[in-house]
């Protein structure tokens, strides 16, 4: 059985890295990659030969490979190529697009979307989403820092004292967590929101302090994900958010819901009253933003304040991004393919989450 890895058309990562291959040989598999596929994550295609890949043209993979993978999807033309019957490993979000699942039943090839993966702790191995949303939220300080005007720590020099940035992280999930615990090691004094009760502990932990707004909805059965809430609600975290936003110097805001558009946390008022060289990161621009005035893919300023809309902040650290990438996809891949034999059990829980469409 053949498999077959895609350079990555728009992202620095790759999704098989040489580093995996002694995981993918007791699955029976041949292994082939694009030439080029993992330059810009800092793989080499002699990197690949030497872990027994075959740097094959990307008609090559298409056309003859029984498993492929990439992270972002290919074209409609592309997958008609592949073999009938064939496996499609990439990151679809249907939850996020009706019309993905759709348009996916035309082509006779079996499709897992890795976003799909539930957040189960059997799971935990292959979730793609929580292992790019930890590098994210570590990135975005880095990315506030950057732009920030000031620096982090407290520092007491000859010339004066340096008071401390203080940071507020909207949203304590994998990435918010990450931002946490990044911020207070460069030495800043951090705050942070979530609807989620179970993440008060957590916050706390890492010497954060919880800000919690009352009578959040809090949906246990959610796998992990924060749940809509009422517009009263919104209302008075945005009030609260006004508030401890005036004394912030970097916003790192990560809050989503979901498969529906992120909730506006941060409102115009609220940047045109922030202090000039403030910073926002919007981890959740992909999905509209928690800030008003956030563009996705773009860094603007507005009153003296520097948003920053980016969802795919993993990117910007391709050669360790691709390799637990890497890590979740082949986890993944073992509890399909024994001894060169692929089989799509959906009796298995996380296999029936994950397979979106298959061969007719």
């Amino acid at each position: 059985m053949l498999i077959g890895v895609l350079k990555e058309q728009n992202f620095n990562r790759v999704s098989i890295t040489p580093g995996v291959a002694k995981k993918l040989a007791p699955m029976g598999l041949t292994k082939w990659v694009e030439a080029g596929a993992g330059e810009k994550s800092g793989y080499t295609d002699k990197s690949y030969e030497d872990s027994d890949f075959k740097p094959s043209s990307r008609e090559e993979i298409l056309t003859q490979a029984d498993i492929i993978v990439s992270i972002e999807p290919i074209s409609n033309e592309e997958m008609a190529k592949m073999k009938k019957g064939s496996l499609y490993i990439s990151m679809f979000a249907p939850y996020q697009d009706t019309e993905v699942v759709p348009n996916l039943a035309k082509f006779p090839i079996h499709v897992v979307s890795m976003d799909m993966i539930p957040r189960t702790t059997l799971a935990q191995s292959m979730d793609v989403l929580s292992s790019m949303a930890s590098l994210a939220g570590y990135k975005a300080v880095l990315k506030a820092a950057d732009y920030y005007n000031n620096m982090f720590p407290m520092m007491m020099t000859a010339a004066g004292t340096i008071a401390p940035a203080r940071v507020m992280v909207l949203g304590a999930g994998v990435a918010g967590l990450q931002a946490i615990a990044t911020a207070r090691k460069l030495g800043a004094i951090v705050e942070a929101f979530d609807t989620r009760t179970a993440a008060r502990e957590e916050v706390k932990s890492l010497g954060a302090n919880f800000v919690e707004v009352e009578g959040a909805t809090d949906d246990k059965g959610a796998g992990g994900y924060a749940v809509q809430q009422s517009e009263e609600y919104l209302s008075r975290q945005r009030a609260l958010v006004q508030e401890k936003a005036l004394k912030s110097n970097i916003i790192i805001a990560t809050a989503q819901v979901r498969g529906r558009k992120a909730p506006v946390l941060v409102s115009e008022d609220t940047i045109n009253n922030m202090k000039p060289g403030s910073v926002i990161v919007d981890l959740a621009a992909s999905t509209g933003g928690n800030c008003a005035y956030t563009e996705n893919n773009k860094i603007i300023v507005r009153n003296g304040v520097t948003i920053i809309g980016d969802s795919n902040l993993s990117d910007d650290i391709g050669g360790v991004a691709s390799n637990l990438f890497a890590n979740n996809i082949v986890n993944f891949l073992q509890i399909v393919v024994k001894d060169g034999v692929m089989n799509l059990d959906e009796n298995n829980e996380i296999i029936k989450s994950a397979l979106i469409s298959k061969a007719n």
